[in-house]
C-alpha cells in the first residue's frame, strides 16, 4: 500500500519570523528523499510542520499511509504519530536515566505499534545487535554513535510506514556519519519504509538519497530528480563544494 507526504505551498514560522516560504516538496513511496541545507534554513521547521509541532501558517501537509490519504493540518502530533509517521529528532532526544530496553519500549505508542511489541523489540535487537547486548544499561552512558543506534531503533518501535529523520550526522565522527547513514539505508530497504532526511552533510547524504531538494533561507531553491543531478547541479557545487 502506497506510504507518502505531498507539501504545497508550505508558510511557517515563529512568532513574527517566518521560516518557510511556500515550500513544495514530495516523497513518494519507497523513496529516500533528502532535504539538503545549512542550519538555520528551516528544515527542522518543516518537519515539526509535518509532525504537528509547528502549525503552518499557509499551504497543504497531505500523507498517504497504507493507500488513504490524510490531511496533517490540524492534527497533534500523537495523531501523526498513530498514523505511522514518526520523525528520529536532531540530537537524539533520549531518556537519558531509562535503560535502552526502556526507552525502546516507550517508542511502541500506538496501539498498531503496542499489538506486536515482542516482535518489534525483535527486530530492533536483530537490526541494532549492539542493542540487544546493552539492553540493561542506562541511554545517557553510550557513546554518540550508540545513542543515535537506540533513537533510530526507537522510531522501529513504532511500526512506521514514513520515517521522518533529522541530521542523524550531528555529534557523530566521520566513520559514525557514514555507518548511521548506511544504517538507514537498510532500515529504508528491509521495512519498507518512506523517508524523508534533513541534511547538510552532502556527500553522506547523497549515498542513499533517490533524490532531494535544497533548501535556503526556507525557500526550495533546487530539485534534484535523481542523486546524479545533485551531484552535478551548480547550486550544491557552490554551497558544498566551494566551487
Amino acid at each position: 500500500m502506497a506510504n507518502a507526504i505531498r507539501i504545497e505551498g508550505l508558510c511557517a514560522g515563529y512568532g513574527r519570523v517566518q521560516v518557510l516560504d511556500h515550500v513544495d516538496l514530495a516523497v513518494g513511496e519507497g523513496e529516500t528523499v533528502t532535504l539538503l541545507g545549512a542550519n538555520g534554513n528551516g528544515k527542522s521547521t518543516l518537519m515539526k510542520c509535518i509532525m504537528g509541532l509547528c502549525p503552518p501558517r499557509e499551504g497543504r501537509i497531505v500523507a498517504t499511509v497504507d493507500g488513504a490519504e490524510h490531511d496533517l493540518r490540524g492534527m497533534a502530533p500523537e495523531e501523526v504519530v498513530d498514523l505511522g509517521i514518526v520523525l528520529v529528532p536532531e540530537g537524539r532526544r533520549l531518556f537519558p536515566r531509562l535503560t535502552v530496553e526502556e526507552n525502546l519500549l516507550l517508542g511502541a505508542y500506538r496501539p498498531l505499534a503496542r499489538a506486536a511489541l515482542t516482535r518489534n523489540l525483535a527486530h530492533c535487537f536483530e537490526a541494532f545487535p549492539v542493542l540487544a547486548t546493552r539492553r540493561r544499561q542506562l541511554a545517557g552512558s553510550m557513546s554518540g554513535g550508540e545513542q543515535q543506534m537506540l533513537t533510530l531503533a526507537r522510531a522501529l518501535m513504532t511500526a512506521p510506514r514514513i520515517l521522518l529523520i533529522d541530521e542523524p550526522s550531528v555529534g557523530l565522527s566521520p566513520l559514525l556519519v557514514s555507518r548511521t547513514i548506511d544504517k538507514i539505508g537498510e532500515l529504508k530497504r528491509d521495512y519498507g519504509l518512506s523517508v524523508l532526511m534533513a541534511e547538510q552533510n552532502f556527500h553522506q547524504a547523497i549515498r542513499i538519497a533517490d533524490r532531494g531538494y535544497v533548501i535556503v533561507h526556507g525557500r526550495i531553491e533546487y530539485e534534484g530528480r535523481s542523486r546524479e543531478e545533485l551531484a552535478n547541479n551548480e547550486l550544491i557545487h557552490k554551497l558544498y563544494m566551494g566551487l
